[in-house]
């Protein structure tokens, strides 16, 4: 039987596989591009051209980067017995939702989604593990 933890958030994934005792774990990065768009601009005359920055843009970019990483995560999951997905903030709630939209079959296999603060490498396995003991 495979178990597959996973903490993520939006800059990387770490991905802990517990089979037959053993514990292995890799990292998926998200390549997700932060946006910092800069202010638009006001013309020198009181009611002048305005230069506007398009928000909408930058967020729709994201949103497609995010489904990027998400199918990614969805790859690795493909012969997971059973998944716990651990993360800070809406991460990994927004990837459950992927999951049972687009991967309804991996989607099933996930027992838990519970919120984890930051974490060192050897806290996400000691997590991973200490879950699927129980």
């Amino acid at each position: 039987m495979k178990q597959i933890g996973i903490w993520m958030d939006k800059k990387e994934a770490y991905v802990v596989s517990v089979s037959q005792g053993e514990t292995a774990m890799h990292t998926v990065p998200s390549e997700l591009e932060f946006f910092n768009p800069k202010g638009g601009s006001r013309s020198k005359t009181r009611w002048g051209p305005q230069q506007v920055v398009h928000d909408s843009r930058y967020t729709e970019r994201e949103t497609h980067q995010l489904h990027r990483y998400y199918d990614r995560l969805a790859d690795e999951l493909r012969d997971a017995d059973a998944i716990v997905l651990f993360g800070p903030a809406g991460t990994n709630s927004d990837f459950k939702k992927r999951l049972d939209a687009e991967y309804p079959a991996i989607g099933a296999r996930v027992r838990d989604v519970r919120t984890a603060d930051s974490m060192t490498s050897n806290q996400v396995k000691a997590l991973v593990r200490e879950y699927f003991q129980n």
